[in-house]
């Protein structure tokens, strides 16, 4: 958009979560390194070892027109657990960070990881490589109620790691844990019945949830927060503080990949607006089209191809991407398959369908229009579309 941009990190290396948060194999470096070289090519700054703690000082010594602060949740959350040795108890985001800097912590022959999420399911999946011969999730629900996602339990499984559902940890002694069984009362939550049991640990590693490292925003005047997040609005990603946006962890939000990116894309045209004084075009999302609306003998007999993946024996000896790419080849014929559904793709399809010539062409990339006066509303095009592209409104 023509802005100039610098990017400023704390670490060592650009990435943010996405380098010392996610584990090689699910993310391997040389792809983040290469999105990111794709970023410093078309002249973003980047600066690294430089952690923001005064943030309108930065804003006005560099001349910032305008901020967006992208921090990511770097903080685990912590809990007491009495124990005889405190160096045996670590937690997940820093083991995960220490490996992805390229450490390998002595965790010994059997790791408890504490925690129901996918960090817990990374840090469980990540002990198996360091070598633990015994890596065991503990969580006080239910498998039904973990928060961590189905594929990365069903992965972790593969892998060896195994799952201790509605316990807690009440104390860790010298070689083992004192777990507590839990139950379900009637509203569905867990607690504690009074009946524990032992469970072999030499190092636990507490998944318990995350959080931003938030303080410096506190010191702006007029910004608001929910507790560690600070309050953004929804639509532009502004704070309450004029020129200063916030996405991705450090907002109310899932924290994911996928949502960051999405923050980041809709800041950079709301701060594009937001300096050229305008309101920025709002993008319209037209209706999915679901499978019912879809020709798909339109697309002939394309099979997919199938990615290549590790097995489950070959995973826990290097941290070797699990679930590979694609090729060239099998990336376009994966590409040929898609459906865009609900989007039109120009396939002419209704140009050649309609036979009072009332689609009109207007050239590649700029779809067509329709000459409402010609058509009679035979909904040739309508019933020919093999992506659902096309509505037929009934003329009032």
């Amino acid at each position: 958009m023509g802005h100039e941009v610098e990017i400023r990190d704390a670490s060592a290396l650009p990435g943010g979560m996405m380098r010392y948060g996610i584990p090689e194999y699910r993310l391997p470096r040389n792809v983040l390194d290469a999105e990111i070289a794709r970023l410093v090519e078309i002249g973003v700054k980047i600066t690294t070892d430089y952690k923001v703690t005064d943030l309108l000082a930065d804003q006005a010594e560099g001349g910032f027109e305008a901020v967006f602060v992208a921090i990511g949740a770097h903080l685990s959350k912590r809990i007491d657990i009495p124990n005889r040795d405190a160096s045996r108890i670590v937690d997940a985001v820093s083991f995960l960070r220490d490996v992805a800097s390229g450490e390998r912590p002595m965790i010994g022959r059997k790791v408890a990881v504490y925690g129901g999420g996918n960090t817990a399911m990374d840090a469980a999946r990540v002990a198996r490589r360091l070598g633990a011969e015994e890596s065991i999730i503990v969580y006080r629900r239910t498998e039904e109620q973990m928060p961590a996602h189905a594929e990365e339990k069903e992965g972790a499984e593969r892998e060896g790691v195994k799952m201790n559902w509605l316990r807690t940890i009440s104390s860790m002694e010298e070689g083992d844990l004192t777990v507590e069984i839990m139950e379900l009362d009637e509203s569905g939550k867990a607690r504690g019945t009074g009946r524990f049991e032992k469970l072999e640990a030499d190092t636990v590693i507490l998944a318990l949830g995350q959080e931003t490292d938030s303080n410096f925003l506190r010191r702006i005047p007029g910004m608001h927060f929910d507790h560690d997040v600070v309050q953004v609005d929804p639509r532009t990603l502004m704070t309450d503080v004029p020129g200063i946006f916030a996405g991705g962890d450090a907002v109310p939000s899932e924290r994911t990949v996928t949502i960051g990116v999405g923050h980041g894309k809709r800041a950079a045209r709301q701060i594009d607006a937001w300096l050229l004084g305008r309101e920025a075009a709002e993008r319209p999302k037209h209706d999915l089209a679901s499978f019912e609306k879809l020709n798909l003998w339109y697309f002939g007999d394309a099979r997919g191809t199938t990615q290549p993946e590790l097995e489950p024996g070959a995973r826990i000896t290097d941290f070797d991407e699990i679930v590979g790419g694609l090729g060239d080849e099998a990336a376009h014929t994966e590409a040929a398959r898609c459906l865009s559904c609900g989007n039109c793709f120009e396939c002419d399809g209704c140009l050649g369908s309609c036979p009072e010539e009332a689609v009109i062409k207007l050239g590649e990339g700029l779809r067509y229009r329709y000459d409402y006066d010609k058509c009679t509303g035979c909904a040739t095009c309508f019933e020919q579309c093999p992506v659902g592209a096309i509505a037929m409104i009934e003329e009032k």
